[in-house]
Formats: structure tokens, sequence, C-alpha cells
């Protein structure tokens, strides 16, 4: 299992996906900016009717209880709309993030592995050394 996680880290353009992080959270931040500004749109209230409607005023009546359901339905889809764009802000930033932290472990683990490689090295010379006395 460790393996195929080795692998897959492998494939993964390191170097891409650490340029293009301040794009995507710029991305996510315009998105958020554009969707914050917009304001929902205002409800329009229906005025009571007396019970004996003309045909006219019966079809008005109902385009008007269709007008506010819809701006109702636009509200929520704009209150949607509002919270995944936060949403979306939020994991751009987690994942600049994680990128920033990926690159310092990569950056620490050359530096170990050259600290290892070092430390062999002189291991082995101290070997050859001692074995050769």
């Amino acid at each position: 299992m460790a393996i195929g996680w080795i692998s897959l880290l492998k494939i993964v353009p390191w170097v891409d996906v650490i340029s293009t992080a301040p794009a995507v959270v710029d991305g996510a931040k315009k998105l958020w900016d554009t969707v914050a500004r917009k304001s929902p749109p205002a409800h329009v209230t229906s005025e009571e009717t007396p019970a004996s409607l003309s045909p006219e005023a019966e079809a008005a009546t109902q385009v008007k209880s269709r007008l506010a359901s819809i701006e109702t339905k636009t509200s929520e889809l704009h209150n949607q709309m509002l919270a995944s764009s936060e949403l979306i802000k939020s994991l751009a930033d987690q994942n600049a993030e994680l990128i920033k932290r990926v690159e310092a472990n990569r950056i620490r683990l050359l530096w170990l592995s050259g600290a290892i490689g070092f430390s062999v090295a002189i291991a082995a010379i101290s070997l050859v050394l001692v074995l050769a006395r």
C-alpha cells in the first residue's frame, strides 16, 4: 500500500502544483469578492386581494405569487452560491498552506538525505581506516 502512495506522489508534478497554487488562491479570492458584492434580489410583498376577483386580477395574483416564489428561490440560490464560494476560498487557502508545507518538507528531506549520505560516507571511510590498520 505504501508503494502505491509513493508512486502516486512521484507522478504528481509538484513544481506545477506549487507554481499554480497562488493563482488558485487568487482566483478563489476573486470569486468570493465577486459573489459577496452581489446582493440577493429584493422580495416583492404580495397584497391581500378580495375573494371575488376578475379573471385578469386572478391571473395577476398568480403571476405575483409565482414571482414571489421565484424571488425566494433566487435568494436561496444566492445564499448557497455565497456559501459555496466561501468554501472554495477556504479550500484554496488550505491548499496553498498545504503546498507550502509540502515544499518545506521536501527541502528538509533533501537536507536530511544529504546529511545521511555524508554520515554514511564518513562511516564507510572510518570503517576502511579501522580495517586497514
